[in-house]
């Protein structure tokens, strides 16, 4: 295989820059600030790379998310004799070397392939702080399972300390792997791992049952309002809007103003814009893409702060019981 000689940053330039502009927009989301700067700076060096090299980087993209599979399916073992067979030994040394340094990185490995039911018969009796703790490790669906599975006294609060969790030591990780019987390998890092915070909360209640959901946050609204508040303005933000059904929408921009539903499309996806005018009539749909391109420029944040009052729309229909947002886990809906 031709060696591009391009570092690992140039190459996730060059995997996003071929991606093109919307796929690339879904993972760029999951980077922090930091990370972003530092892809968008490579972008904008990156010269003339060869159809040759971009095969290259992309062929091993392919070739790291099969091994990432792999090893989440049954190991570091089980992932090196799939890619043994697949393709040789020295390509699958090569692969799993530079996935084996990040994954001594991760804590709780086992923890993220166990059956949450499992996990509950692990942490029954535990104190909330390391519920919370090992719950900041698990994949969002399995947090949400594992929440839910928890006595309806403690959700709350499990959920408020892992909000508010920041690092975790070593030494805290070591201890906890203690506590689940051995049954995970030290994989503690040598530094501070960051757990946990508003974002992790938000996946979690995402995901979980809507009975779950109205536990938790009954319950925060009265003990941190500040807190509630922050992890409701991030449960659904306005590109969500496509997780509504026809009705749902048909609902909200009953209740929205046009002036500021113009706004709030202001340099929305295209799929956020066909899901609006599908449910307008072709009068009213016409009458918003004209108000649109009479508005000519305006500043992002009003733009942001239309789409807050439509999210805020979406957030009181949905707690008045009006219309159901499709969260992952919750029952289907009959109505």
């Amino acid at each position: 295989m031709t060696n591009t000689g391009f570092t690992g940053l140039q190459k996730a330039a060059i995997l996003l820059i071929t991606l093109g502009p919307e796929r690339s927009a879904e993972i760029v989301k999951f980077l922090n600030e930091s990370e972003i700067e530092q892809l968008t700076l490579e972008m904008a060096n990156l010269r003339k790379v060869s159809e040759e090299q971009r095969d290259v980087v992309i062929d091993e993209f392919h070739k790291m998310c099969l091994a990432s599979n792999y090893i989440a399916q049954g190991g570091i073992e089980y992932a090196r004799d799939v890619l043994e067979r697949a393709l040789g030994e020295q390509r699958a040394f090569e692969i799993i070397s530079r996935l084996s340094a990040s994954l001594k990185m991760r804590p709780f490995d086992l923890v993220r392939r166990s059956d949450p039911k499992q996990l509950f018969s692990f942490i029954q009796g535990e104190h909330p702080q390391t519920i919370a703790l090992i719950m900041t490790h698990l994949p969002a669906d399995k947090a949400a399972t594992l929440l839910s599975s928890l006595p309806q006294e403690i959700q709350a609060e499990v959920t408020k300390r892992i909000a508010l969790m920041g690092r975790t030591s070593p030494e805290v990780l070591k201890e906890i792997e203690k506590v689940l019987e051995n049954k995970i390998s030290n994989l503690a890092p040598t530094d501070y791992t960051t757990s946990g915070g508003i974002q992790t909360v938000v996946d979690m209640l995402n995901r979980a049952d809507p009975g779950t959901l109205k536990t938790v946050m009954d319950v925060l609204e009265m003990d941190d309002p500040d807190l509630a508040e922050q992890i409701k303005r991030q449960m659904f933000v306005f590109e969500d809007i496509i997780l509504l059904d026809d009705r749902g929408v048909q609902l909200v921009l009953r209740e929205v103003e046009t002036k500021d539903l113009a706004l709030a499309l202001k340099g929305s996806s295209e799929e956020v814009m066909n899901k609006i005018l599908s449910n307008m009539s072709s009068r009213a749909a016409t009458m918003l893409k004209e108000d649109m391109q009479f508005m000519g420029p305006v500043r992002l944040r009003e733009v942001e702060e239309a789409q807050q009052k439509i999210v805020k729309v979406i957030r009181k229909l949905e707690e008045a019981g009006v219309i159901v947002v499709s969260r992952g886990g919750a029952d289907e809906i009959i109505y």
